[in-house]
C-alpha cells in the first residue's frame, strides 16, 4: 500500500534540480511541456536503446524499494511483538521510523545526484538499504529495529527518487512518457504481492527471514546497477551547492495554496499510514485473521485505489482536478468516521471495520495525484522542488499518523479508527480552505 500512496506527477522543469516526490500518478499523464523539456535537455544516450527492457526491469526494482520495505513485513508485525516482548504500539513505531528516514532522504538525494550523477548516489543508497535491512534482521529489540529502519529508508528513498530521474535522463518525447507509464503499471502491481509474499515467508521461515529477503533484493539490485550506464553527463550537472538547493524549500513554505494542497494530501497520508501501522494488529491480533490471509484483505485496498484512479482519469476532463480532489476528501472523511464508529463499537466485527477501510483507502485515487497536480500547476517553474517538498510533507504526515496509533495503542482497533477519522476530516477541511483561496498560477522563478 505504501507505494500506491506515492503516486504523484513527477514533473521536472529543465532548470530546476530534478528532486521528486515518491512516485508518478497513474491518473495524471505527463504534461506536454514536461515531455518536450525532457526531449530538449535530456537526449537519450546510445546505451538506452541497447539496454531496453533490462534497464526497465532494474529501474522498476529500484522504484519498488519503498513498497517492499514496508509491505513485505506488515503481516509479521504481531509476531515481531511476541518474539521481542514488545507492545503493539512499539512495533508500530517501526513504520514511523521508516517514514522519518524516507521523508528526509528524498529531499537530499535529488540535489546530490544533480551534482554528482545518478549511479554513485543510487549505489550508496542501495548499500544503506542492505545495511539497514541486515540490522533489522539481527536486532534483539524493537528500538534497534526502529533505528535500522531509518537507515533502510534513507537508502530506499535513493532508489525510488533517482530511478525516475534516470528515466528522464535516458528517454525523450513519447518514449519517456511510455517508459514512465510502464513503470507506473509495475508499481500498481507490486503492493498487491508484498503482504502476500511476506505472509508466506513468515509462516515458513519466521519474521527475520523477511528482512534477510530484503538484504538479498538489495544485493541483487546492486549487482544489476553495474550494468546500467551513468545517465547524467558532466555538462548537464548542477553547480549549485547543496545548501542553496535546499534553501528553495523555505521559499515555497510561505505559499498558502501550496500548503492547502499539501494539507489535503498530507492528511490522507497520515490516515493511510495509521491504517498501515494499525491494521495488522486490528485484523490479525484482535479479529484473529490468519496472518497468511492478511495480504489478501490488504490487497483489496490496492484494488480500490486502482479503480478510483481509473475513474479519476475518465472524470478529469469534465470536472477538473480541484473538484475531484474535494470529492475524494468528502469520501475520505465520511468513510473515516464510519471506521472510527466501527472500531469503537465493534459493530460488524471484522467486515464492519474492513469495508469502510476499503472505501477510505480507495479515496487515495482521487486525492493524492490531484493534490500534487494542483501544487505543481501553481508553481510550474519549480515543479521538481515542489514535488519533493510536497512528497516530504506527505510522508511527514504519515509519521504523525502512524506514531499516534503507536502512542495510543491499547490492543483494540480504536486508536487506529480515531486517528483515521481525525485526519480524514482534516483532509476535507484542507481541500475546502484551498478552494476558497484565490489562485496564484505564477510561481516564483
Amino acid at each position: 500500500m505504501s507505494s500506491m500512496l506515492e503516486h504523484g506527477p513527477e514533473d521536472v522543469d529543465a532548470g530546476a534540480a530534478p528532486v521528486y516526490a515518491d512516485g508518478p500518478a497513474p491518473n495524471v499523464a505527463p504534461r506536454a511541456d514536461d515531455v518536450e523539456a525532457v526531449g530538449a535537455v535530456a537526449p537519450a544516450p546510445a546505451g538506452a536503446a541497447r539496454h531496453g527492457w533490462w534497464m526497465l526491469g532494474v529501474l522498476s526494482l529500484l522504484m519498488g524499494f519503498a513498497s517492499i520495505s514496508t509491505d513485505l513485513y506488515l503481516p509479521a508485525m504481531p509476531a515481531m511483538g511476541l518474539s521481542l516482548r514488545a507492545s503493539a504500539g512499539t512495533v508500530e513505531w517501526t513504520v514511523s521510523g521508516y517514514l522519518v528516514g524516507f521523508s528526509l532522504g528524498q529531499l537530499l538525494w535529488g540535489p546530490v545526484s544533480d551534482r554528482h550523477g545518478r549511479r554513485l548516489p543510487v549505489a550508496i543508497g542501495i548499500a544503506l538499504f542492505v545495511i539497514g535491512s541486515a540490522g533489522c534482521a539481527l536486532a534483539g529489540d524493537v528500538s534497534s529495529i526502529i533505528a535500522w529502519r531509518i537507515v533502510q529508508a534513507v537508502g530506499a528513498s535513493a532508489g525510488v527518487v533517482l530511478s525516475r530521474a534516470m528515466v528522464r535522463d535516458l528517454y525523450e518525447g513519447h518514449r519517456a512518457a511510455q517508459m514512465l507509464s510502464t513503470l507506473i503499471t509495475v508499481m500498481a502491481i507490486a503492493p498487491l504481492l508484498g503482504p502476500i509474499v511476506g505472509g508466506q515467508i513468515l509462516v515458513f521461515a519466521g519474521w527475520r527471514a523477511i528482512f534477510w529477503t530484503l538484504v538479498g533484493v538489495g544485493l541483487v539490485t546492486l549487482v544489476a546497477l553495474i550494468t546500467l550506464p551513468e545517465t547524467l553527463s558532466d555538462d548537464r550537472r548542477s553547480r549549485d551547492s547543496l545548501g542553496r538547493a535546499l534553501g528553495r524549500y523555505g521559499e515555497l513554505l510561505r505559499r498558502p495554496r501550496l500548503l492547502g494542497y499539501a494539507g489535503a494530501g498530507g492528511c490522507l497520508y497520515a490516515g493511510m499510514f495509521a491504517y498501515i501501522a494499525g491494521s495488522p494488529f486490528a485484523f490479525i491480533a484482535y479479529h484473529r485473521l490468519p496472518a497468511q490471509l492478511y495480504g489478501l484483505l490488504f490487497a483489496a485496498g490496492i484494488v480500490g485505489i486502482m479503480a478510483a484512479n481509473m475513474i479519476n482519469v475518465r472524470l478529469l476532463p469534465r470536472n477538473g482536478s480541484d473538484r475531484l480532489l474535494t470529492a475524494g476528501t468528502v469520501m475520505a472523511a465520511a468513510s473515516a468516521l464510519v471506521v472510527a464508529l466501527a472500531a469503537e463499537t465493534d459493530w460488524g466485527g471484522l467486515w464492519g471495520l474492513a469495508v469502510p477501510l476499503f472505501v477510505f483507502a480507495s479515496s487515495t485515487g482521487l486525492i493524492v495525484a490531484n493534490s500534487i497536480a494542483g501544487a505543481l500547476s501553481d508553481f510550474p517553474k519549480q515543479a521538481g522542488t515542489v514535488s519533493a517538498l510536497v512528497g516530504a510533507m506527505q510522508y511527514g504526515s504519515g509519521i504523525l499518523g502512524s506514531g499516534l496509533v503507536g502512542a495510543f495503542a491499547d490492543g483494540t482497533p480504536r486508536p487506529m479508527g480515531w486517528v483515521i477519522a481525525l485526519f480524514g476530516v482534516g483532509s476535507f477541511l484542507s481541500a475546502r480552505l484551498l478552494l476558497t483561496a484565490r489562485p496564484k498560477r505564477a510561481g516564483p522563478a
